[in-house]
């Protein structure tokens, strides 16, 4: 008999994609582990408490290499090429470092300028009468720029690139993706010839122009692929899920009308509440491991609920509860570990700059919907909205 899906296992009336939150936490009063269904992809086994996730993210029999599954018969695991999310160390490390620096705290200041720059044109192209869809016209476009000019995507390529991006993420089927890889593996391998032809001061010929021991021709098209999307899927989520929780909690927006130094913390306690990342990618156990009372078979897949993780109730208390005034205590939403999130600082500082930027300019922003009405992102690893509309006032 197959495992339940998160939805089979939701009460009656609830959309798990909507709000899979009263689902994780009935699981994890039953204990740390247990095995699902997911839809696509088969059976494994979803960690859904934090003392359990933190160990299972750092456990070096668990890796993230699809090579160790038992169902494994191909390479169809790396979307396109080779990556850091699908690889253990020591390659991990060695690929890791390669992009290290350029996601380092005095690099990320430097941005501050530019995404605010970013942020004001953005802004001041909105109409500030009628309903504005802030996904679409700021909190998808402003990371989306960002990755870009790090990496050298040209202007005209960027909305295709997304669009392949939401495909791979959130496949409409299995043909759509197909194509969507395909496209964006050719797009790719042309610019990487192009900066190998004319290199400039962008992040893709500096990967180019790496050491002969650097990157293969496969590591080099998955770097730049897991940048592009990692590097805009993710904050595009982050800024939305921020100013949803806002306007959804009118107490801590006046809050941070009144002190926009808050806007940080409105950010965190986004990322603990409802983070932008629902789970991690797969993993694949190479030995049996103990988790909790539960064991799990060498060979079979793991998923750890990142989000889950971060409403612990033994860590958070009254975890339900979107508190910006909360002490920090750890949460996992960019992961732990060899694999916490590379651009971790940059989504903050994109998310913050986003969301102070859009308040100062409109302190008297609206939801323009009701929060039962909003869409959601039908994924396994990510979580965000399709929509957000909202009505924008001085």
């Amino acid at each position: 008999m197959p495992a339940p899906t998160l939805q089979d296992l939701a009460p009656a009336g609830l959309d798990v994609t909507t709000d899979p939150y009263p689902v994780y936490a009935a699981l994890r009063a039953k204990g740390p582990v247990h095995r699902i269904l997911v839809p696509g992809a088969g059976e494994a086994w979803l960690i859904v408490a934090r003392d359990e996730a933190r160990a299972a993210l750092t456990d070096p029999r668990l890796s993230n290499d699809i090579r160790h599954s038992s169902s494994w018969a191909d390479d169809g695991g790396h979307a396109i090429g080779v990556n850091m999310l699908q690889s253990d160390a020591p390659r991990h490390t060695r690929l890791r470092g390669l992009v290290a620096r350029e996601f380092t705290a005095g690099r990320i200041r430097a941005l501050r300028p530019r995404i605010r720059e970013i942020a004001g044109t953005l802004l001041g192209a909105l109409p500030t009468g009628g309903s504005v869809d802030l996904v679409a016209a700021y909190a998808l476009p402003l990371p989306m720029t960002v990755i870009c000019e790090l990496l050298g995507v040209p202007d005209p390529d960027r909305d295709a690139f997304h669009a392949w991006s939401a495909e791979l993420v959130a496949p409409s089927s299995a043909e759509a993706a197909g194509v969507a890889v395909g496209a964006m593996t050719d797009r790719l391998t042309a610019l990487v010839e192009e900066r190998r032809s004319d290199p400039r001061g962008d992040l893709l010929s500096a990967l180019v122009s790496a050491p002969a021991d650097g990157l293969s021709a496969e590591e080099l098209l998955g770097m730049a692929f897991l940048l592009l999307v990692a590097g805009h899927e993710t904050t595009v989520n982050l800024v939305s899920g921020t100013v949803l929780a806002l306007l959804t909690h009118p107490e801590q927006f006046a809050a941070v009308r009144a002190d926009p130094g808050l806007v940080d913390a409105a950010v965190e306690e986004t990322l603990r509440h409802d983070g932008p990342v629902e789970s991690t990618a797969f993993r694949f156990a190479t030995a049996p491991v103990r988790i909790g009372d539960t064991t799990v078979p060498a060979g079979d897949s793991v998923l750890v609920s990142l989000a889950a993780a971060s409403r612990d109730p033994r860590h958070f208390p009254d975890p339900d509860r979107f508190d910006l005034h909360r002490a920090p205590v750890g949460h996992l939403a960019f992961g732990h570990g060899i694999h916490h999130c590379l651009g971790a600082p940059l989504a903050r500082v994109e998310a913050a700059v986003a969301v102070r930027t859009l308040i100062e300019r409109h302190p008297g922003l609206a939801l323009d919907a009701d929060p039962t009405d909003l869409e959601w992102r039908p994924s396994t690893m990510l979580r965000g909205l399709t929509r957000l509309p909202v009505r924008l006032h001085g």
